[in-house]
């Protein structure tokens, strides 16, 4: 059994509606430690990333929060390099889907230092590989592939000792149903590996995660999981920033993660985007926490 060390960023700077910093508490309210630890696994909730208020900033909207949104994902790499030094597995919980560009980078860095590169999946609605210089909305949530993958601003680009986090031919997104121009040019540009919802239509779920998996492992040692819960169709996910119409199945999901965890290759992963204020009950929450207990080894079995 793994030693979790559960991180939560409460950050909604990165997306245009509100809610979404309320998420790690949502995760939580929802048992997400005893879950894990009914499993067998030890469980060490390290608190939040302090975290300012928006009203405190002075800041609009957008990309004018790209400076907030860095130095915040800096501590997280911080925080999550540290954890994996110890001997942990990260859990991160957001917060948008920005401070994966943090999260991801310090594994990056823990595993750079034993002469090790990481694998990223990544699940998600959309492809987040937009950068300041192609976004149409401004939402920096929107942005993280790109910056690990070293693209975009150079500051949130760097995170990762040394750079970029993560390569191209390591990286693969899946559920992707919601692309905007700019992000069908860089996919194609960058070169990483993108499933949309018509190959899982097509191919399947399972094939698809051996594909990818397999994609991923070749050249590196560990493979970090950024699960944003729009991935998940709305109908059983209605609690999230940005629903798409067309995602994963409830037992697709719990397929995606089941079959993750059974690589023994996790070394990291981030649970996003639950927005209490959308939700009904903390439906959502309580969908991620068991997503949570499938991707560290739950079983029907």
């Amino acid at each position: 059994m793994a030693s979790i060390a559960v991180l939560g960023v409460p950050v909604d700077f990165g997306a245009s509606r509100r809610g979404v910093e309320m998420g790690p508490s949502a995760v939580r309210l929802a048992r997400l430690a005893e879950h894990l630890e009914r499993i067998g696994h030890t469980v060490i909730d390290t608190g939040d990333v302090a975290v300012p208020t928006r009203e405190t900033l002075g800041v609009a909207s957008g990309i004018e929060f790209l400076p907030t949104i860095t130095a915040i994902c800096r501590e997280t790499a911080k925080r999550t390099a540290t954890f994996v030094r110890e001997g942990h597995i990260p859990l991160v919980l957001g917060g948008d889907h920005s401070i994966s560009a943090g999260s991801v980078a310090g594994v990056a860095t823990a595993l750079a230092e034993r002469g090790q590169r990481l694998g990223l999946i990544w699940l998600d609605a959309h492809a987040d590989i937009n950068t300041p210089a192609s976004t149409v909305s401004g939402n920096i949530h929107g942005m993280p592939v790109a910056h690990l993958l070293g693209q975009g601003d150079p500051g949130l680009a760097a995170l990762a000792h040394p750079a970029p986090a993560v390569l191209p031919q390591h990286t693969a997104i899946i559920g992707a149903r919601d692309l905007d121009p700019a992000e069908r040019k860089h996919v194609r540009e960058f070169g990483v590996t993108i499933y949309t919802m018509r190959d899982i239509d097509e191919r399947g779920m399972r094939v698809v995660l051996e594909e990818a998996i397999a994609k991923v492992s070749d050249g590196t040692s560990g493979i970090y999981v950024s699960l944003d819960l729009d991935f998940i169709d709305p109908r059983e996910a209605p609690g999230v920033g940005t629903p798409v119409r067309g995602g994963a199945t409830f037992r697709e999901a719990h397929l995606a993660m089941e079959t993750l965890w059974d690589t023994g290759r996790l070394v990291g992963m981030d649970l996003v985007e639950v927005n209490p204020v959308l939700d009904h009950g903390n439906h959502t929450a309580e969908l991620a926490v068991g997503l949570m207990a499938s991707g560290f080894g739950q079983r029907i079995l």
